[in-house]
């Protein structure tokens, strides 16, 4: 073979395998940022077939879909005082990839370091009851704060939950013994409106009574009939409440003479 020939098809055989090796295919959910001799293009590639000419241009995968970021366990104090360990879970997404490569070093450690110095300033701010009973609220104000140090490299913060917070042993025996406290508290005012109720219907009762002495006979006949129906040994003599105070009048004018 003519070796200028044999030039030619060498030639073409590596052209043809730079350009198939300049082939690149992306993903729905990929996107491309090209460095063009250094330079940064302003529009990410992708998806599907993108050619990217080494080593003129360099490309950087980068992932649009939503993660999951779980925040380590770090130590907080609140403002009464009371040291925790509280984790959470951070769902972010990038929304526009050349700046998330170009403007920091790291996008995901960034995003993470952020969240983890606002997760213990935040929380830090509040008291233990706020934070146990009004934690969607905390979780917005931490998911404002972090969009708001994202947003400049093009991370978006959609949302974040407060996972998990850990008391201290002493922390839980004292709320176990608050909460035991109220619901003895609670039951004492329930047992005491009882009461009140029952004493307002016995006065009411006793008005209805006295208005005819002839109830009071009834009365004691049906608490006879309700009696009888055991089997017991019990006698019973009903004795009318006039006769006794009669009897107790009497002998205190006895008493004076």
């Amino acid at each position: 073979m003519n070796p200028v020939t044999l030039f030619v098809v060498a030639g073409f055989v590596i052209l043809f395998l730079y350009i198939l090796n300049s082939i690149k295919i992306l993903r729905e959910y990929e996107r491309g940022v090209i460095y063009r001799l250094g330079h940064l293009q302003k529009e990410a590639k992708g998806p599907g077939v993108i050619l990217v000419f080494a080593p003129v241009d360099k490309i950087v995968r980068v992932d649009l879909r939503q993660q999951a970021l779980e925040v380590p366990p770090q130590d907080i104090i609140t403002r009464d005082n009371v040291t925790l360990k509280v984790n959470a879970v951070i769902y972010w997404r990038v929304m526009n990839a050349p700046q998330a490569v170009n403007e920091v070093q790291n996008y995901y450690w960034q995003t993470q370091q952020f969240a983890q110095t606002t997760l213990r300033s935040v929380l830090g701010e509040v008291e233990l009851d706020e934070l146990l009973a009004h934690r969607d609220k905390l979780n917005a104000r931490i998911q404002s704060i972090l969009d708001q140090h994202t947003a400049p490299f093009g991370v978006k913060v959609s949302n974040v939950e407060v996972k998990q917070v850990d008391l201290p042993d002493s922390m839980l025996r004292a709320m176990a013994k608050q909460a035991e406290a109220e619901r003895e508290k609670r039951a004492k005012i329930i047992h005491a409106e009882g009461e009140f109720a029952a004493s307002q219907r016995l006065q009411e009762a006793a008005h209805i009574l006295s208005s005819e002495p002839i109830a009071i006979q009834l009365r004691y006949l049906q608490t006879l009939t309700e009696i009888g129906v055991e089997k017991n040994t019990t006698i019973v003599f009903p004795l009318p409440v006039d006769i006794l105070s009669s009897i107790t009048k009497a002998l205190d004018v006895v008493g004076r003479k």
